[in-house]
């Protein structure tokens, strides 16, 4: 492991300033078949756990179909936390292109969006962390405050949850992900999105086929490894937008509103150590003390000792302290 280098990738500020004007901010208009698409993709997975839950209450749910969408649940989760953001986004280790093109698909079946277009809102959101131009900020939009009391609150936090997919805006790719359209793997893997949207779909229910020999099996694999499955993986990563930019603690100073939250941080594997990643953006390890578990570092590890990833980032430990005694000064807002 090597401590962290200076320079953060493209659009990735290290210590984001909260008065950073907007308009140094680069987007591009959405189409509304694709704010479309994204209703779908937040709607069809709700509707499938409506129905798990309805049909639980009979003969629809057991060990095996559990098993199935839990193993589903956390390959499509890594793909996520390990390929999308740490290696893809803030190339905190690197790894061989089959493995960058392996995680990516993980990642894909989420159904989260393109690998390049969802690092690129990523690095949006770091370098205007919390302000006007931040695509899922609780705090900010582009009209300016959600405001302060109860309801703005929950204003702020859907949008930051789940109403900022809707925007008419997007991260501009030439800005924020121009490296990641250079690298083959990632952009063979961004043009094969919809594909590994299938195959998350479908490959619970070829599973649990073969494993009940069923049709019934089959169908109830779908919905169970792959609606409910893929519902899960949406709501817990969204939290880390909305939940961690709200509710936590704050060790470090970043000049924005990013928190450590410990519900989100074990059920988004290590995700929701937010304020620390905040802190030190090209980590790849966001658990910076031994309570605070991050399952994504372990399997960043494991893959370093198996030899699948080298060159792995964390900030040394008197880099972490320094930075943590300057965190008296209470970040704005």
């Amino acid at each position: 492991m090597i401590d962290l280098s200076p320079a953060p990738p493209p659009g990735v500020a290290e210590n984001p300033s909260p008065h950073r004007a907007a308009d140094v901010d680069c987007e591009f208009p959405v189409s509304g078949l694709t704010r479309f698409v994204n209703l779908l993709a937040v709607i069809i997975p709700f509707v499938g756990v409506l129905l798990a839950v309805w049909l639980l209450w009979g003969i629809a749910i057991d060990a095996t179909h559990l098993l199935i969408a839990a193993v589903m649940y956390l390959i499509t989760a890594l793909g996520i936390t390990v390929g999308f953001h740490r290696l893809c986004t803030h190339h905190a280790f690197k790894a061989p292109g089959w493995v960058r093109y392996g995680l990516a698909a993980a990642g894909s079946m989420a159904a989260e969006g393109p690998v390049i277009e969802w690092c690129a809102e990523h690095r949006r959101h770091h370098q205007m962390s919390d302000t006007e131009a931040d695509p899922h900020s609780p705090r900010a939009h582009k009209g300016g405050e959600w405001g302060t009391g109860i309801a703005a609150t929950l204003r702020g936090a859907f949008h930051a949850h789940v109403g900022w997919l809707f925007a008419r805006t997007r991260a501009d790719l030439s800005r924020y992900a121009k490296d990641l359209e250079q690298d083959r793997a990632l952009s063979l893997a961004n043009a094969h999105f919809r594909w590994f949207v299938l195959v998350g779909l479908l490959l619970p229910g070829v599973l649990a086929g073969v494993m009940t020999w069923s049709w019934s099996g089959a169908l109830l694999g779908v919905l169970w490894g792959g609606l409910v499955r893929m519902f899960l993986v949406h709501h817990v990563t969204w939290s880390v937008n909305s939940v961690c930019h709200l509710w936590g603690s704050r060790p470090f100073a970043t000049g924005d509103q990013s928190r450590n939250n410990a519900v989100v941080g074990l059920l988004a594997l290590g995700e929701g150590w937010h304020n620390n990643h905040h802190a030190f953006p090209t980590s790849a390890r966001h658990g910076l003390r031994w309570w605070e578990i991050d399952v994504s570092y372990a399997c960043i590890r494991l893959m370093e000792l198996v030899g699948l990833a080298t060159h792995v980032r964390t900030p040394a430990p008197e880099r972490v302290a320094a930075k943590r005694r300057r965190a008296g000064d209470t970040p704005p807002g």
